[in-house]
Parts: C-alpha cells; sequence; structure tokens
C-alpha cells in the first residue's frame, strides 16, 4: 500500500474512519482504524531513515526522512508504520512526542522532528564558571526543546 486508504468521513486529528449507519464490511474500517491507533497509542519508532527497511518486522515504526524515496516517497516527515505487511502513513501533530530506540530518547514534533542535543559536562580548571553557565544554558534549551518549559 504506496497511500493511505481514504476514508468520506474521518477523525479531524488522527483521521480514523468513521462508521456509517447499516454499512457494509464494518470491519475493513474497524481494523484500519484499530491499525492506527496500535501505531499511535504509545508511539514508539526505530530511527529516522528517507529508506524504507529492506525486510521490516510486523509493527516496526519509522520516522520518514525530508528526502524520502521508494514507497515512503510523497510522505516527508510523516510516521511509517508496518501492519499487515503494508506501511500506514500517520502525520504528525504539534506537541506529539515518540520514543525513539536508534537515540534512547524521546523526539517531538514542533512542525518537524526536534531531538535533544547531548549536553556537555562542566570541568574543572580557569573557565569552570563559563563552562556551568554554558551547561546551564543548554540544559535550558533542551528542556525547552522536551516541551518541558516554555520558550522565553
Amino acid at each position: 500500500m504506496t497511500n493511505p486508504i481514504s476514508f468520506t468521513s474521518t477523525t479531524p486529528r488522527f483521521n480514523l474512519p468513521n462508521l456509517f449507519v447499516a454499512q457494509a464490511q464494518k470491519e475493513f474500517t474497524i481494523n484500519e482504524a484499530l491499525a492506527r491507533l496500535d501505531s499511535l497509542i504509545h508511539p514508539v519508532v526505530e530511527g529516522e531513515a528517507n529508506d524504507p527497511p529492506a525486510s521490516p518486522n510486523e509493527g516496526d515504526c519509522w520516522i520518514i526522512g525530508t528526502q524520502p524515496t521508494g514507497e515512503w516517497a510523497t510522505n516527508s516527515g510523516g510516521i511509517a508504520c508496518r501492519q499487515s505487511a503494508n506501511w500506514i502513513y500517520l502525520q504528525p501533530k504539534l506537541g506529539m512526542s515518540v520514543t525513539e530506540i536508534a537515540s534512547g530518547s524521546v523526539v517531538r514534533f514542533d512542525g518537524s522532528w526536534q531531538r535533544i542535543a547531548a549536553i556537555p559536562t562542566p570541568m574543572a580548571g580557569a573557565t569552570e564558571d563559563t563552562e556551568a553557565r554554558e551547561t546551564i544554558v543548554a540544559l535550558i534549551s533542551a528542556l525547552v526543546t522536551a516541551g518541558i518549559l516554555p520558550e522565553n
């Protein structure tokens, strides 16, 4: 499945399909909604990539890079999750956070995916006060990026 299934009636945030009264084949719509929810609840991604992995495992999710190729070509910045031997594409919302296995950290979406850079530890020596101040500034910046502190 190179493109997500298009439904005529969906929820506003994550495009989960709605059921209609007397709808035939409800299992198709319900299964699609469950597949998307399975990827969105406690979201975990393997990492970020532009190319789909050659042999993905069922349930694996990836952040799609800025220059995607192949099956992911039209889904830059989204999330691709492997479900039933197909890719399901999810569009992140502002403030969404995912756990990234490759880095062991939380990645946050703020219009683009934000990663917190490692914060250097101040070293003892002649520049200790300057290094300590730089570390505090870096720590505050990381807390803002993580969404823990508001921007000034």
